[in-house]
């Protein structure tokens, strides 16, 4: 979907496919990465956002993470997709979650740097590790954290205070 379109624009497109009673997970590509369509395009009920300019591969690897049932979120605006989601909470203060205190040291590591909205590329090569191997890393730290994608990760890092280190 994309944000500006001829007849209807892609939010609210996205909106009424969502309405449907099977509705489609609907994944916005626009040229229009500005922090208000991400906005509209999350309350619209859209599971992804991507800039035109993501790599085909990239491209190919969100629609599929996406039909697999996750949330994709471009690395240009995956901070502003952690700021939405923890909007309306109070600053990070350490908290005593189970689930985190439950991970290895490893994983704590990678969901500090999801939760400060690293991209796998770049938690890989701040930990040195390869991107499939940061792949194997979050895929395990989500079924740990029993959470459905990313987004929903980094709330915990944020909530547990771990993605305000440095």
């Amino acid at each position: 979907m994309d944000v500006r379109m001829p007849g209807m624009d892609g939010i609210a497109a996205t909106r009424r496919l969502r309405e449907l009673p099977s509705p489609p997970a609907v994944l916005v590509l626009t040229t229009f990465g500005e922090d208000e369509y991400v906005e509209q395009a999350i309350a619209a009920g859209a599971v992804g956002f991507l800039v035109k300019d993501t790599p085909p591969a990239d491209l190919l690897g969100a629609l599929r993470s996406i039909a697999a049932g996750h949330a994709v979120f471009g690395s240009t605006v995956t901070g502003h997709v952690i700021d939405l989601a923890t909007r309306d909470q109070s600053p990070p203060v350490a908290e005593d979650d189970p689930r985190v205190a439950s991970l290895t040291g490893r994983q704590t590591d990678v969901l500090r740097l999801l939760g400060r909205g690293l991209s796998n590329a770049d938690i890989g090569a701040e930990l040195g590790m390869t991107e499939n191997t940061v792949k194997a890393h979050v895929t395990r730290l989500l079924a740990r954290l029993g959470v459905s994608n990313r987004v929903e990760a980094a709330r915990i890092a944020f909530r547990s205070g771990l993605s305000t280190d440095e």
